[in-house]
Protein backbone atom coordinates (compact mmCIF):
# COMPACT_ATOMS: atom_id res chain seq x y z
CA UNK A 1 0.00 0.00 0.00
CA UNK A 2 1.49 3.32 -0.92
CA UNK A 3 0.72 6.60 1.11
CA UNK A 4 1.21 10.01 -0.20
CA UNK A 5 3.29 11.87 1.79
CA UNK A 6 0.77 14.81 2.39
CA UNK A 7 -1.21 12.34 3.55
CA UNK A 8 1.05 11.25 6.02
CA UNK A 9 1.75 14.65 6.91
CA UNK A 10 -1.55 15.95 7.20
CA UNK A 11 -2.16 12.54 9.92
CA UNK A 12 1.07 13.58 11.98
CA UNK A 13 -0.34 17.48 11.81
CA UNK A 14 -3.82 16.47 12.69
CA UNK A 15 -2.22 13.93 16.22
CA UNK A 16 -0.16 17.31 16.94
CA UNK A 17 -2.77 19.28 17.21
CA UNK A 18 -4.58 16.97 19.18
CA UNK A 19 -2.50 16.77 21.84
CA UNK A 20 -1.65 20.35 22.08
CA UNK A 21 -5.80 20.93 22.51
CA UNK A 22 -6.07 18.38 25.45
CA UNK A 23 -7.64 19.87 28.51
CA UNK A 24 -5.06 19.99 31.43
CA UNK A 25 -4.72 17.45 33.56
CA UNK A 26 -7.04 17.43 37.12
CA UNK A 27 -5.34 17.16 40.28
CA UNK A 28 -2.22 19.26 41.52
CA UNK A 29 0.43 19.45 39.36
CA UNK A 30 3.60 19.20 41.01
CA UNK A 31 5.47 21.55 38.99
CA UNK A 32 3.97 24.61 40.45
CA UNK A 33 3.92 23.74 43.69
CA UNK A 34 6.00 23.13 46.65
CA UNK A 35 6.07 21.60 50.13
CA UNK A 36 6.81 22.63 53.88
CA UNK A 37 10.17 21.73 55.61
CA UNK A 38 7.76 18.94 56.86
CA UNK A 39 6.79 17.58 53.54
CA UNK A 40 2.72 17.70 54.16
CA UNK A 41 0.41 19.74 51.93
CA UNK A 42 1.18 22.08 49.35
CA UNK A 43 2.20 25.56 51.17
CA UNK A 44 2.17 28.41 48.09
CA UNK A 45 1.09 28.09 44.13
CA UNK A 46 5.10 29.28 42.63
CA UNK A 47 4.79 31.82 40.01
CA UNK A 48 7.24 31.65 37.32
CA UNK A 49 9.68 34.59 37.64
CA UNK A 50 9.19 37.77 34.98
CA UNK A 51 11.66 37.75 32.76
CA UNK A 52 14.48 40.34 32.83
CA UNK A 53 14.33 43.30 30.67
CA UNK A 54 15.78 44.03 27.51
CA UNK A 55 18.58 46.47 27.53
CA UNK A 56 18.23 47.57 23.77
CA UNK A 57 17.23 51.21 24.47
CA UNK A 58 14.40 53.19 25.50
CA UNK A 59 11.09 52.24 23.99
CA UNK A 60 11.22 55.43 21.53
CA UNK A 61 13.64 55.04 18.51
CA UNK A 62 12.14 56.65 16.20
CA UNK A 63 12.81 60.38 14.92
CA UNK A 64 10.11 61.40 12.67
CA UNK A 65 10.67 64.51 9.87
CA UNK A 66 8.62 67.27 8.03
CA UNK A 67 8.34 66.94 4.10
CA UNK A 68 11.60 67.47 2.51
CA UNK A 69 13.21 68.00 5.59
CA UNK A 70 16.16 66.40 8.05
CA UNK A 71 16.15 69.19 10.53
CA UNK A 72 14.83 67.17 14.31
CA UNK A 73 11.64 68.48 14.71
CA UNK A 74 11.27 70.28 18.60
CA UNK A 75 8.54 67.52 19.29
CA UNK A 76 10.95 64.98 18.74
CA UNK A 77 14.04 66.32 20.20
CA UNK A 78 12.87 64.75 23.89
CA UNK A 79 13.69 61.13 21.53
CA UNK A 80 17.00 61.89 20.62
CA UNK A 81 18.20 62.94 24.22
CA UNK A 82 16.52 59.39 25.51
CA UNK A 83 18.65 57.82 23.28
CA UNK A 84 21.55 59.98 23.91
CA UNK A 85 21.21 59.34 27.62
CA UNK A 86 20.75 55.63 27.06
CA UNK A 87 24.12 55.26 25.44
CA UNK A 88 26.52 57.52 27.85
CA UNK A 89 24.72 55.53 30.72
CA UNK A 90 26.33 51.95 28.63
CA UNK A 91 29.73 52.63 27.75
CA UNK A 92 29.25 49.87 25.00
CA UNK A 93 26.14 50.09 23.40
CA UNK A 94 26.48 51.33 19.60
CA UNK A 95 24.04 52.48 17.54
CA UNK A 96 22.96 52.56 13.92
CA UNK A 97 20.90 55.33 12.30
CA UNK A 98 18.77 54.40 9.75
CA UNK A 99 17.83 57.47 7.99
CA UNK A 100 14.38 56.79 5.57
CA UNK A 101 12.05 58.78 3.60
CA UNK A 102 8.89 58.29 1.58
CA UNK A 103 8.31 57.50 -1.96
CA UNK A 104 7.81 60.91 -3.62
CA UNK A 105 10.98 62.23 -5.45
CA UNK A 106 13.95 59.78 -7.55
CA UNK A 107 15.48 57.62 -5.75
CA UNK A 108 19.19 59.30 -5.67
CA UNK A 109 17.30 62.00 -4.24
CA UNK A 110 15.72 59.83 -1.22
CA UNK A 111 18.75 58.16 -0.50
CA UNK A 112 20.48 61.42 -0.35
CA UNK A 113 17.90 62.61 1.94
CA UNK A 114 17.70 59.73 4.34
CA UNK A 115 21.43 60.11 4.73
CA UNK A 116 21.45 64.11 5.92
CA UNK A 117 17.95 62.76 8.08
CA UNK A 118 20.32 60.02 9.81
CA UNK A 119 23.43 62.67 9.87
CA UNK A 120 21.29 65.30 11.97
CA UNK A 121 20.67 62.63 14.43
CA UNK A 122 24.46 61.81 14.59
CA UNK A 123 25.31 65.30 15.43
CA UNK A 124 22.53 65.51 17.81
CA UNK A 125 23.79 62.13 19.51
CA UNK A 126 27.46 63.97 19.61
CA UNK A 127 26.27 67.01 20.53
CA UNK A 128 24.76 65.79 23.84
CA UNK A 129 27.88 63.69 24.23
CA UNK A 130 27.43 60.50 22.50
CA UNK A 131 31.27 59.55 21.03
CA UNK A 132 30.91 59.61 16.74
CA UNK A 133 32.49 56.53 16.53
CA UNK A 134 30.12 54.31 18.34
CA UNK A 135 27.05 55.47 15.83
CA UNK A 136 26.83 54.52 12.17
CA UNK A 137 24.36 56.04 10.20
CA UNK A 138 22.92 54.56 6.69
CA UNK A 139 20.09 55.51 4.37
CA UNK A 140 17.80 53.45 3.09
CA UNK A 141 15.67 56.23 1.37
CA UNK A 142 12.24 54.18 -0.01
CA UNK A 143 13.24 50.91 0.60
CA UNK A 144 12.48 50.22 4.10
CA UNK A 145 8.70 51.73 4.18
CA UNK A 146 7.08 51.59 8.12
CA UNK A 147 3.69 52.44 5.37
CA UNK A 148 2.47 51.68 1.98
CA UNK A 149 -0.52 53.97 2.23
CA UNK A 150 -0.50 57.15 -0.26
CA UNK A 151 -1.35 59.46 1.90
CA UNK A 152 -0.30 61.58 4.33
CA UNK A 153 -0.27 59.64 7.25
CA UNK A 154 0.98 56.91 5.27
CA UNK A 155 3.88 58.98 4.06
CA UNK A 156 4.58 60.75 7.86
CA UNK A 157 5.23 57.03 9.02
CA UNK A 158 8.08 56.97 6.27
CA UNK A 159 9.67 60.21 6.99
CA UNK A 160 11.85 58.67 9.39
CA UNK A 161 15.29 58.38 11.41
CA UNK A 162 15.15 54.78 13.20
CA UNK A 163 17.60 53.66 16.45
CA UNK A 164 18.86 50.54 15.74
CA UNK A 165 21.13 49.13 18.83
CA UNK A 166 24.26 46.81 17.90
Amino acid sequence: MKHNSYQILAVVALGASLVACAPPKAGRDDATYYYSNKGAAAVAKVEPAPPPPVQNGPALKIVYFDFDKYNIRPQDRNIVEANASFMKNRPSSKVVIEGHTDARGGREYNLALGQRRSESVQRALTQLGVPAERIEVISWGIEKPASLETTEEGYQLNRRAEFSYR
